[in-house]
């Protein structure tokens, strides 16, 4: 495997900590090779001062199993293994403990589209998973948080609502790299935080018209986009 994506995903780690996401070790990104089969992400507890791409570990995409590293991979490795194998369209995940999202994490709320600002970038509500039960806490926890977020995803495009959010957890967020997976997270928190703003001024705010939505996500996204300079 080239060195390439352990670049590419330490660059999406450092600026995933640049943006104030994240604090002391916490959340990560990974991003994936699927001609090589291989997955890269942080390595487990590695502070984002001084970190390096010899600080991203390998792991197979089939079975998880770290390749030719002495580090360990993220405790979420699981979770981002399970979006991968069953969304082939992602290239990057991240996991962040974001305060605004988890918030709404913590109160187990789907985050409303309620104004064009939300409805530029992700087509429809953010939605928030169920809670685990108890045996599935108790038994591969981490890959059943991916299995719950894949639960709720079902029947949508991931790329068109590319994060969701583990109730009583935190958020995910995804997209076809680890860059714009950071990307992806970054908007996702501040939609979350005008989304409680709006709450606070108006506890029972209407979701923006469908009409508006469509009209919003479809001219930056997909076939005949207008917004942009391509």
């Amino acid at each position: 495997m080239s060195d390439t994506l352990k670049e590419a995903v330490c660059t999406a780690n450092l600026k995933l900590a640049a943006s104030g996401l994240v604090i002391d070790t916490w959340g990560n990104v990974s991003g994936v090779d699927r001609a090589a089969g291989v997955m890269v992400i942080k390595a487990s507890g590695v502070p984002y001062e001084g970190m390096t791409a010899e600080h991203m570990v390998a792991v197979r995409l089939d079975t998880g199993k770290p390749l030719d590293t002495h580090l360990k991979p993220s405790s979420d490795t699981p979770t981002h293994l399970a979006l991968y194998r069953a969304l082939p369209q992602v290239g990057g995940v991240v996991h962040t403990h974001s305060v605004y999202a988890t918030a709404w994490a913590q109160a187990r709320r789907a985050i409303p589209a309620l104004g064009t600002t939300h409805a530029d970038y992700f087509h429809g509500p953010i939605p928030c998973t169920r809670e685990l039960t108890a045996a599935e806490i108790r038994t591969d926890y981490e890959a059943n948080t991916g299995a719950v977020i894949l639960e709720v995803l079902a029947g949508r495009d991931a790329l068109e609502v590319p994060a969701a959010l583990v109730a009583g957890h935190g958020p995910f967020a995804w997209g076809g790299s680890p860059d714009e997976a950071v990307h992806n997270a970054i908007l996702l928190e501040h939609l979350a935080r005008m989304a409680a703003l709006t709450t606070l001024i108006a506890p029972k705010p209407r979701p923006i018209t469908r009409e508006l939505l469509d009209k919003h996500f479809f001219r930056k996204h997909g076939p005949g986009h207008t917004y942009g300079q391509d």
